[in-house]
């Protein structure tokens, strides 16, 4: 099923997966000493939607932000719908849009109602307060426009869950711009050229959640495929999502212990390869120096410390790796670094 969600997505360009709060809990905080003074862009995000605006709010003095951004789309079909932080139509200037594009930005976020605590009710009575936050964008909110250019470029750290239709493109922008971020992909984002290449560079790696996992998103009302209702919403899984980040993860420093000895019969040489075939990433074995191929979920494990990649998927005859004519599942190749345990 979360392949057919998927390509669903894809042909109709339906992006509206949306992150559900204990997942992004659970990944962000590892990144505590990475948040501190610094602006956090979240550009996929309608606030009045998006986990990732209310997880930043309610830390915003926590995590010691300067500054929290976030844009939304034009007539996304949940906006000003989950998070009603203000009447919209009390504002002047309005666009003719139904749901207009917007841009709140967040400076502070004081306990307004001195319970000792900073919730959504704070974050509410904040924007109520100080409207010069709030502006409605002049196009739709594409990440891609010259006003959300300029918000990307006033941006320390980017958090969001980019539109699966868009990764290449959206990646792209953000090394274009030079930008530390942390989003969500899809799994498959590991086989594009230009994401495994940046996997090479050791210029992108996945983050703390095991990627195996998979990740439950809401979606809008009108999908008629989805797992379950939660709360009176459609949630799907997504079992091939995973987090992607150019900030240090610690487990990436971590050496994979290898304990199995190289025999033939168990490792089968390639046809169109100097290099022999494994399995699984912990059957590497600790006694062969040469290149192996291995499967694609390596990369949730690669310690550039430890590894080289050297190339992914084919052989000498560009043909995709094969073992007596038969190709396994995508392999990437990879050697020790260091020759040794």
């Amino acid at each position: 099923m979360a392949t057919e969600l998927l390509d669903k997505a894809k042909r109709n360009k339906a992006d509206e997966f949306y992150t559900q709060m204990p997942d992004i809990e659970v990944e962000l905080r590892h990144y505590k000493e990475h948040f501190r003074g610094k602006v956090v862009l979240c550009n996929c995000d309608d606030p009045y939607e998006s986990n990732f605006f209310k997880y930043f709010a309610m830390n915003f003095n926590y995590l010691g932000l300067k500054k929290l951004i976030a844009t939304s789309y034009s007539d996304s079909p949940v906006a000003y719908g989950q998070l009603p932080l203000f009447e919209i139509q009390t504002l002047k200037n309005r666009p003719s849009a139904e749901k207009p594009a917007c841009r709140i930005e967040i400076t502070e976020v004081p306990d307004e109602n001195a319970d000792g605590a900073v919730d959504l009710a704070d974050v509410e009575n904040l924007l109520k307060s100080r409207k010069n936050v709030f502006s409605f964008l002049e196009g739709d909110g594409d990440f891609r426009s010259a006003e959300c250019v300029e918000l990307l470029k006033e941006a320390d750290i980017v958090v969001t869950n980019p539109p699966f239709s868009l990764f290449r493109e959206y990646v792209a922008q953000l090394v274009e711009y030079d930008k530390k971020f942390i989003i969500i992909g899809n799994t498959n984002s590991l086989t594009y050229k230009e994401i495994f290449r940046m996997f090479k560079d050791d210029s992108i790696r996945t983050g703390y959640t095991n990627f195996n996992v998979g990740m439950h998103f809401y979606v809008p009302d009108s999908w008629e495929i989805y797992h379950k209702v939660e709360d009176g919403r459609k949630v799907v899984r997504v079992a091939s999502s995973c987090w992607f980040t150019n900030l240090e993860v610690k487990k990436h420093k971590e050496k994979i212990t290898l304990y199995r000895r190289y025999t033939p019969d168990v490792y089968p040489h390639y046809d169109n390869y100097d290099a022999i075939n494994v399995d699984r990433y912990t059957d590497i074995p600790c006694d062969y120096d040469g290149a192996m191929g291995v499967p694609i979920t390596f990369l949730d494990k690669y310690n550039p410390d430890q590894f080289e990649i050297v190339k992914f998927r084919k052989g000498d005859d560009d043909k995709d790796l094969s073992i007596n004519g038969k190709c396994p599942y995508f392999r990437i190749l990879i050697k020790r670094r260091d020759g040794k345990l």
